[in-house]
């Protein structure tokens, strides 16, 4: 069984996604974060511990405080030491076209997904894994 971390500033995404996902195969261990940087410590702390850390985190781009880009800039320099391949999903209400660009510039960005997520989107994820 996988498991999934949505990093969102918005409750009522996460209710969404709660409810959404409980209708797929990708994951029923799901944990739902406002906050990339707690995220990130944990990676940090558990990082050489395979079964501990997630199989996908999805993020938000714009958030108050710590929004996406930080959490993307910081898990650049923690990527490679970790035991795991995390596949990093952008989950953004914005259609600029220089999000989607930026976002392709780290290798570890699997695609940009634009809000709302549909049952079909974490449908295409389960079966391409």
């Amino acid at each position: 069984m996988s498991k999934l971390v949505l990093i969102d500033d918005e409750p009522v995404f996460h209710k969404m996604v709660q409810m959404t996902i409980g209708n797929t195969e990708l994951s029923k261990e799901a944990t739902y974060s406002v906050d990339g940087e707690v995220v990130l410590d944990y990676l940090e702390e558990k990082k050489l511990e395979s079964q501990s850390l997630p199989d996908y985190i999805f993020v938000d781009l714009y958030m108050p405080l710590f929004d996406g880009w930080d959490f993307l800039n910081r898990f650049q320099n923690l990527y490679k030491s970790l035991r795991k391949n995390i596949k990093i999903y952008i989950v953004s209400s914005s259609i600029d076209p220089a999000d989607i660009d930026r976002s392709k510039r780290y290798p570890f960005v699997t695609t940009f997904i634009s809000k709302p997520i549909m049952k079909d989107v974490f449908d295409q994820i389960s079966l391409a894994n």
